[in-house]
């Protein structure tokens, strides 16, 4: 009997031990987190150059190694911008993670679109 008292006793230090790390993988996971992100451009206009050159910064700073940024010409790919009722450019669109946000315009007001992505502080 004492075996099944010493059984219990380890099992549930066990079960501790796995929730501390699942608690401290999950902080991993979100230090982690990958951004999918697209932008729709209207061709190659300063705005739009502008837009991407902008974005590219904020992401490099924010989030290096941890986003795929996809540049759609809505002139060139209008199917795509149709999909998801694209009615202005430059918009921003984040997928992942959930939620999924929508962004407008050149992405020169950095704090705004930390804001909009929804980076933590930790990711800034």
């Amino acid at each position: 009997m004492m075996n099944n008292g010493n059984k219990k006793k380890s099992d549930g230090s066990k079960k501790t031990r796995k929730k501390k790390s699942l608690s401290h993988g999950k902080e991993r996971e979100e230090d982690n987190q990958k951004y999918a992100l697209r932008l729709y451009v209207t061709g190659q206009t300063p705005r739009s150059l502008r837009s991407v050159e902008n974005l590219r910064n904020l992401c490099e700073k924010h989030l290096k190694g941890r986003y795929e940024l996809q540049v759609v010409d809505i002139y060139q790919q209008p199917a795509l911008a149709k999909e998801m009722q694209i009615l202005a450019a430059p918009t921003l669109v984040k997928a992942l993670p959930l939620p999924l946000r929508r962004l407008v315009g050149d992405f020169s007001d950095q704090s705004r679109v930390v804001l909009g992505l929804d980076l933590s502080l930790g990711t800034a």
